[in-house]
């Protein structure tokens, strides 16, 4: 499938990995729709992106939003034939703290967000998929998800985090497995250390103490090694249910 000819829905897409994997479709000259909650950067990077691009107030965790979302989408591109799941929290919490054990209701947060979101656009946008005419390999459509490192190697704190990060790369194979009917594939991509705007927010010292445990090189990743991974999966239809480590070859410490 061409990066060009793409009706990308790209969920966190109004900052960060997201924006950087919609300005990529928009380059290729391809559509994007935005689905994020910030409903006021929403609209600040769809101005940017141009004509091409829109946005709609999504909350990936309630189905109903997702649904609704997906059907505006498939209506104002005339289909979609890519996915891709940025939209995540990172809480981070002890399970035995300070202050006792961390509660379960910020556990479950982190989960509903990360997973289940990946699920909930994943299924409603292969729906959508599965209308479009198959091109030479029968292929309809493609659904990239975010995972992490932290899938494999979580931190202290993290259990949250590593647990929903390690559902989206667990739940691709069944996936891809079931969608393979379809025609629709289904990859993963998990970042190391990237510099999104959270990450840019940091004092300087944490941020070259980060880099200078990254082999090579030696130094932050950047969205647009993100987007540019999303463009590889989307174009080259032999690569389905993987997960694609960008990292510059970390692997992290307990803490």
């Amino acid at each position: 499938m061409k990066l060009s000819e793409a009706k990308a829905v790209v969920t966190g897409g109004a900052s960060g990995l997201g924006f950087a994997t919609a300005q990529r479709v928009i380059d290729a000259g391809g559509q994007v729709v935005l689905f994020d909650i910030n409903d006021e950067l929403g609209a600040e990077s769809t101005a940017k992106l141009g004509e091409r691009a829109s946005y709609i107030s999504t909350d990936v965790s309630s189905e109903e939003s997702v649904q609704a979302s997906i059907q505006q989408a498939k209506e104002t591109m005339g289909g979609i034939t890519l996915a891709v799941n940025c939209a995540g929290i990172a809480t981070a919490g002890r399970a035995l703290g300070r202050e006792g054990p961390w509660p379960t209701e910020m556990f479950n947060r982190v989960i509903q967000i990360n997973l289940v979101g990946s699920f909930n656009v994943t299924k409603e946008a292969a729906a959508i998929m599965n209308e479009n005419e198959p091109n030479e390999d029968g292929e309809r459509g493609v659904v990239i998800s975010t995972a992490s490192i932290a899938a494999f190697e979580g931190q202290i704190g993290q259990a949250a985090y590593a647990a929903s990060k390690g559902g989206v790369h667990a739940m691709m194979l069944p996936l891809a497995r079931e969608f393979a009917a379809f025609g629709i594939r289904v990859n993963t991509i998990a970042p190391g250390i990237m510099l999104t705007p959270r990450m840019a927010g940091m004092p300087e010292e944490v941020q070259e103490s980060l880099a200078n445990q990254v082999p090579f090189p030696k130094r932050l990743g950047k969205p647009e090694e993100y987007a540019d991974t999303v463009a590889y999966i989307y174009e080259t239809t032999y690569v389905n249910s993987e997960t694609i480590r960008c990292d510059g070859a970390i692997r992290m410490q307990a803490k």
